[in-house]
């Protein structure tokens, strides 16, 4: 038999995801290329953005920080955080305006408890070792042909699918707060920038839905294996 990741039959199923994940990467870079070269009526950079948006939410504890790189922007949770890139805290473009908003989204779901946004918080430690660990107790029991040890690996994976299927709800939910505080604050001026903001959201949630079909397919193959492997037994 070929090596696991090497077997036609994987591929038959992860392409329709990888090639998704693909199309999504390229949406992502292409309206923050488009809409990030494009100034917002009124000229506020992101940083005094989320300063608007962070007095209008009455989320007075919410601090502001920058984080390298480009597109790398975040909330944390654990810190009442939002890390902003240089790009975005100092552009003053539509682009920016959607991503500060978005990130201050989740922050909104923090401060009213947002169930889904606590459960996913709590399975990031167990999915940063099922995602890990998993694979190799799977590749193993393929290997040895011991296919108890392959269920326990894909138990042990399926919480990074159980993770994306919560992440995505979140993300949608931060995107919809986003362009409701950025329609109410008038931060938006005209239906251009509204466009422009909502293609910048919608690209951005497409990879969600990408990495969610990817985590789905990943898991259905190891599911196929391991019943086949009981089936030869």
């Amino acid at each position: 038999m070929w090596p696991l990741y090497w077997n036609p039959t994987y591929w038959l199923f992860v392409a329709p995801a990888l090639l998704l994940m693909l199309y999504a990467q390229w949406r992502v870079r292409s309206a923050y290329s488009k809409w990030g070269r494009v100034p917002n009526r009124r000229g506020i950079p992101g940083v005094k953005a989320a300063d608007v948006l962070i007095r209008q939410e009455g989320l007075y504890a919410l601090q502001i920080q920058g984080i390298p790189g480009e597109m790398t922007d975040n909330y944390d949770p654990r810190r009442k955080t939002l890390n902003l890139s240089e790009g975005t805290a100092r552009g003053a473009s539509v682009a920016s305006l959607a991503i500060v908003a978005h990130e201050i989204g989740h922050a909104q779901q923090d401060a009213t408890g947002n169930l889904l946004l606590q459960m996913r918080s709590g399975l990031v430690p167990a999915v940063n070792i099922g995602s890990q660990l998993g694979p190799i107790l799977f590749i193993v029991g393929f290997l040895l042909q011991f296919t108890s040890l392959m269920w326990v690996g894909i138990g042990l994976f399926s919480l990074a699918f159980v993770f994306s299927l919560i992440t995505l709800p979140i993300e949608l939910d931060a995107s919809h707060r986003a362009m409701q505080m950025l329609s109410t604050s008038g931060l938006l001026v005209d239906n251009e920038e509204h466009k422009g903001a909502k293609n910048v959201l919608n690209a951005a949630a497409l990879t969600y839905v990408a990495a969610m079909l990817m985590a789905l397919m990943q898991l259905l193959y190891y599911i196929s294996m391991a019943s086949g492997g009981r089936r030869r037994r």
